[in-house]
């Protein structure tokens, strides 16, 4: 049923012998329904709950790694998991969490894992509309990305646009978004369309260390490398006409620019610093893992609370990363049209965190319970009446961004009560890698790949062209399929698909 890559087992150093399960085999998929398929709970092997996979035959039977299998069992032990373990469609091998895997645990009892929610915390993507038409942009297309590339700063290291000193490093990480908008880098809109109004509070940066500090000093305002980009892209489908025009979203041909980045070098700091702590916690409170990178700590102990704090502060100042990006952005635009923003139409949809923990309240056995609801590689998806949806979009609820790759299509879908009740109100992220890096490279150059890519009329300006070749869109699962599986799993609805005219990588 799965493909065969035995990774799932890999092991950190620093990890207590003595409270590591031997692995054993990984128990078989039972399919539920097209787009389910229940990794039954095994007490033999410690899993508390099952584990669920969102996938259509073929995503499953031809893309899903061992590895990745054997790490939703993995997460089916820890600590006061409720519901299942379970597996977005654009599911892959990662850090102790797969890539695509949600989990709530009960904050009183339960844990909070560092491998739950990634090394790039708050990696999330954001979409602003425009009211600009592809015939307009059609001979820009090249000076607006050369105007963005120019404006934003992208690759690995590369010092971001905005210098913190102490102070205003330490009020990025309370205030996240709004410091941003604050401080001239947008509109108070801006904030009221992010996630959480772009800030988890309890933020404290008492709780960071000082090598997390210096790598954040200078970042700010910078895209990154690797999977991040910024992407023109152009409306070719509109698939609720109400939703999307509440979104912003009002005929095939409409410009939309869409920022995919995180934390850069201070949330893999913050994620390195506390993977090391987690470790002498699980000593400490006497957790028995199946995996080393699964480390972990009671929420309400001080371990807990003290990587929830330094999570925060990674999370909000990813927002108010990707809130100085746009303001750059729709600079690049005034520039290149020679108007504004406002009169170009330049306004944020939403932005969501795609690598997060939060403390939320969801039904558990019929009643209210406090969890701590991981999600890595997945987004939230509210639904419509929820009071954390923006009153503009609570009728058709949250808007979810799930960007593809650089040479098919992202999705605008919206957020359901099936997904509520059954994942936590979460959904899929994206397309989900298929391919290793390494494996990536191998296919063909980057070069080779900015060609294939400039023939179908689809710009690239990248920093690396060896990071083109990492990131081509072999190297991904199909985003149509994979969005497919979480709209027949009614976790989404299609609102509107866009694909790439102009893309920028670091």
């Amino acid at each position: 049923m799965a493909r065969k890559k035995d990774r799932g087992h890999r092991r950190s150093a620093h990890a207590p012998d003595d409270l590591v399960r031997s692995p054993t085999s990984t128990p078989k998929l039972e399919r539920v329904d097209d787009f389910r398929w229940r990794l039954p709970a095994d007490s033999g092997r410690g899993m508390r709950v099952d584990g669920m996979v969102y996938g259509t035959s073929e995503l499953v039977e031809a893309s899903l790694e061992e590895g990745a299998l054997a790490q939703v069992a993995n997460v089916a032990h820890l600590p006061g998991i409720v519901g299942c373990s379970m597996a977005m469609p654009d599911i892959h091998f990662g850090y102790g969490f797969p890539i695509g895997g949600v989990a709530g645990m009960r904050t009183d009892g339960g844990v909070v894992s560092p491998g739950g929610v990634g090394y790039d915390i708050n990696c999330g993507v954001r979409l602003l509309t425009t009211s600009i038409d592809l015939a307009d942009v059609r001979d820009k297309a090249d000076a607006l990305l050369s105007e963005c590339f120019r404006s934003v700063p992208s690759g690995v290291g590369e010092d971001g646009f905005v210098s913190l000193t102490d102070k205003r490093f330490e009020d990025v990480c309370r205030q996240g978004s709004r410091w941003a908008v604050r401080n001239g880098h947008g509109i108070p809109e801006d904030v009221e369309r992010t996630e959480g109004g772009g800030c988890i509070p309890g933020a404290d940066p008492e709780a960071v260390s000082e090598r997390a500090r210096k790598r954040a000093m200078n970042q700010l305002g910078s895209l990154g490398a690797g999977n991040h980009f910024l992407e023109i892209q152009v409306v070719d489908e509109i698939h609720d006409e109400d939703a999307a025009r509440a979104m912003g979203i009002h005929e095939p041909g409409q410009v939309t620019v869409m920022i995919h980045c995180g934390s850069r070098g201070f949330g893999h700091q913050v994620c390195d610093d506390y993977i090391a702590l987690m470790q002498n916690a699980v000593r400490k409170y006497s957790i028995v893992l199946p995996d080393r990178q699964l480390g972990c700590a009671p929420v309400q102990s001080p371990e807990g609370q003290r990587y929830l704090q330094a999570m925060a502060c990674a999370a909000n100042y990813a927002w108010a990363n990707r809130q100085v990006i746009m303001h750059q952005v729709r600079g690049a635009f005034e520039r290149v049209f020679g108007a504004s923003a406002e009169s170009l139409g330049l306004r944020l949809v939403y932005d969501v965190a795609h690598n997060i923990a939060k403390i939320e309240t969801h039904e558990v056995d019929g009643r209210p319970t406090e969890l701590c609801v991981h999600r890595k590689g997945a987004t939230r998806a509210f639904p419509p009446g929820h009071p954390e949806v923006p009153e503009c979009y609570r009728e058709v609820g949250q808007p979810v961004i799930v960007p593809g790759d650089m040479g098919t299509a992202s999705y605008l879908l919206a957020g359901t009560e099936t997904a509520y009740r059954e994942t936590f109100g979460s959904t899929c992220h994206g397309a989900g890698r298929l391919l290793s890096r390494s494996a990536a490279r191998k296919l063909r150059s980057g070069g080779e790949v900015i060609e294939a890519l400039a023939a179908r009329n689809i710009l690239v300006r990248a920093g690396s062209t060896p990071g083109v070749a990492e990131e081509q869109p072999d190297a991904y699962k199909d985003v149509d399929m994979v969005v497919a599986t979480v709209v027949g799993a009614g976790l989404s609805t299609k609102v509107a698909r866009m694909r790439p005219l102009a893309v920028m990588k670091g």
